[in-house]
């Protein structure tokens, strides 16, 4: 058994649900939905014993988080570049397309089953888990933890913000300079900043930008919900994007590009970066083709 986290109730001014105390109580479990399932999953232990949605925890009690009881999921044989790797997490290129990790057979994690070497670490996992998602429509970096304190720690980092994300994408219309977008997204705080990078004129939109994204928050959907808010959706949006604005067989315009983070284990400095992928400054090169060749006419 493989233990997470653990926690030894000393505060309680009286007896409550199991389920309830436990709300918020370890980054995983951040709603009553997340500590059901990892009830059902087998991963929460209360005083050595397997606990139950009805149970009732008092001081003195030990609440254990473990790895559970789950399977190692069957490959999934796809080839994902592999930027970094330690003994405690590897950081990889997801493919536009994949989902992180889920009920399903196609995913980044089933992936990396055996792409990745097992960790020689005391708490390793069975294999590696994602520490935080990407839109399965957005390519670019995703960490993934090989032993259960990396786990625990660079989740505490994503909560704290104190990883730094950077991103690429091509947006509609022409957007020149430095901006910022303070707008909530489901009445919660949502900041990012935009930088201008390259602009191309488009017969399509009159105009298609290069820019660089970095989300100051981390809510869902956060990027592609602010570019809307300027008027300069990103290129292959389908859910926030203008009517014809998405290319066949070409997708979302959106790649997570730059992560910078202290690592958790050795405090070394960390600055994994990639280029974003060549159908961005090809659509921008296309586009002005095309406007050149058909404007006059």
């Amino acid at each position: 058994m493989i233990i997470r986290e653990q926690h030894t109730i000393e505060q309680l001014s009286e007896e409550t649900r199991f389920v309830d105390y436990c709300i918020g109580l370890f980054p995983q479990l951040a709603t009553r939905n997340s500590v059901k399932k990892a009830i059902k999953h087998q991963s929460l232990y209360l005083n050595d014993e397997l606990a139950t949605t009805g149970a009732w925890v008092k001081n003195g009690d030990l609440i254990r988080f473990t790895e559970g009881n789950r399977r190692p999921p069957k490959e999934f044989c796809l080839d994902v570049d592999v930027e970094y790797e330690d003994a405690y997490f590897a950081i990889v290129n997801k493919p536009a397309g994949l989902v992180v990790s889920g009920n399903q057979y196609r995913t980044l994690e089933n992936a990396m089953i055996d792409r990745l070497k097992i960790s020689d670490q005391s708490d390793a996992l069975e294999w590696a888990r994602p520490v935080h998602r990407l839109d399965s429509a957005t390519s670019g970096l995703v960490i993934l933890a090989k032993t259960a304190k990396a786990h625990r720690l660079l989740a505490k980092l994503f909560e704290e913000r104190k990883i730094t994300k950077r991103y690429h994408a091509v947006l509609t219309g022409k957007i020149e300079g430095n901006h910022f977008i303070d707008k909530e997204i489901d009445d919660q705080l949502a900041q990012s900043s935009l930088k201008g990078l390259n602009v191309a004129p488009s017969l399509r939109n009159g105009h298609v930008s290069f820019v660089e994204l970095s989300p100051k928050t981390g809510r869902t959907h956060q990027l592609r919900i602010h570019c809307l808010e300027l008027g300069h959706p990103i290129v292959g949006d389908t859910i926030y994007g203008e009517e014809g604005n998405t290319l066949l067989h070409k997708g979302l315009f959106l790649a997570a590009t730059r992560l910078e983070f202290i690592h958790p284990i050795t405090e070394n400095k960390m600055l994994v970066e990639i280029e974003p992928p060549r159908k961005f400054e090809a659509l921008l090169i296309k586009e002005e083709r095309r406007y050149k060749k058909y404007s006059a006419t």
